[in-house]
């Protein structure tokens, strides 16, 4: 009986590592007959595990979706890759996850080996997640957004822009994107004739969803794409500026989200970046510790003769001054 439980949970096992099997290569992976397979294909279908099964040369077992979620077998890696992603994916912006989260993983803490459970509970001792107040989106929300964008379906919404006036939009939803702790759509607007990106904590989908269309041929990097789009939409001032530095260097210390950059060669880059003040925004620049030159806008360069100025001011002039 344990040598029949045992093949069981191996066959269980093969089934969700792979797509598809013949019966004479899980024979061999199990060693045992071919019969032997099938009786224990017809258990774990009794057992609630929805096996297919197609017959002919080309023909084999997978393991298909059914009505209820069985147990999922995971190797070692796989184990702590979820386990960590449950404890980190609670902060992703999804209303009501941390809850979903911490039950699932609780589930999975009181199965996983002490090997294991040591590992995650070794990261999670050091691991911290901020919290800086990013707006949440409600699970209904962007499952509806994600099925429009599966089954190529218009998609209807009322949206709240920056100047806070709600009007009606109708796209062609193509991708979902998570970035700077915010959800962002990424769609072809049928009235403007562009891609356009959507905060999806502005979205109000109407239901139901419209036609079908065809896909059209989208930008090559979704995500790039979202984070140029969004760099600086959201501040009052963009700037666009070139540094004498390494795009590598200079990206080391940028947020997605916050700021692009664009190697120009070997020695200089494109920087894009946004803040609510052009006082902020000289700053920023300046912080970076090498020459620049603005391109945009053209009133940040006057802005950083001020701040230059009033930076000099407040420095002592000699080795002998003091500050009161």
């Amino acid at each position: 009986m344990l040598e029949t439980s045992a093949r069981l949970l191996r066959l269980l096992s093969l089934l969700q590592a792979r797509r598809e099997w013949s019966g004479a290569q899980l024979a061999e992976r199990l060693e045992v007959t071919t019969r032997t397979v099938r009786r224990d294909v017809d258990r774990l279908r009794g057992l609630g595990y929805p096996v297919h099964a197609t017959s002919g040369t080309a023909g084999g077992y997978r393991l298909g979706a059914g009505a209820e979620l069985p147990p999922l077998l995971l190797d070692d890696e796989e184990a702590v890759a979820v386990a960590l992603c449950l404890r980190t994916g609670a902060s992703g912006g999804v209303a009501g996850m941390a809850e979903t989260a911490a039950r699932a993983l609780a589930k999975l803490e009181q199965v996983l080996p002490s090997r294991l459970r040591h590992r995650v509970q070794a990261t999670e001792a050091i691991a911290v997640s901020a919290q800086d107040g990013a707006p949440t989106v409600a699970q209904a929300v962007l499952t509806a957004i994600g099925a429009a964008c599966r089954d190529h379906e218009r998609l209807r919404f009322d949206y709240t822009g920056h100047d806070g006036r709600v009007g009606r939009r109708e796209v062609e939803p193509h991708r979902l994107v998570h970035l700077a702790r915010r959800w962002y759509l990424l769609a072809w607007d049928t009235e403007r004739g562009d891609w356009r990106t959507f905060r999806v904590d502005r979205m109000v989908p109407a239901t139901p969803t419209g036609p079908r269309f065809t896909p059209r041929e989208p930008p090559p990097d979704a995500a790039a794409y979202v984070a140029r789009g969004v760099t600086s939409a959201v501040y009052r001032h963009r700037a666009v500026v070139t540094l004498h530095a390494p795009a590598e260097r200079v990206a080391e210390y940028t947020t997605q989200g916050t700021a692009t950059v664009e190697a120009v060669d070997d020695t200089r880059c494109v920087l894009r970046t946004g803040f609510a003040s052009l006082d902020a925004l000289a700053v920023y620049i300046a912080l970076f510790g090498v020459e620049f030159e603005i391109h945009e806008p053209p009133e940040l360069a006057a802005r950083m003769r001020e701040v230059g100025e009033r930076l000099l001011r407040a420095a002592p002039e000699g080795p002998d001054a003091t500050t009161t």
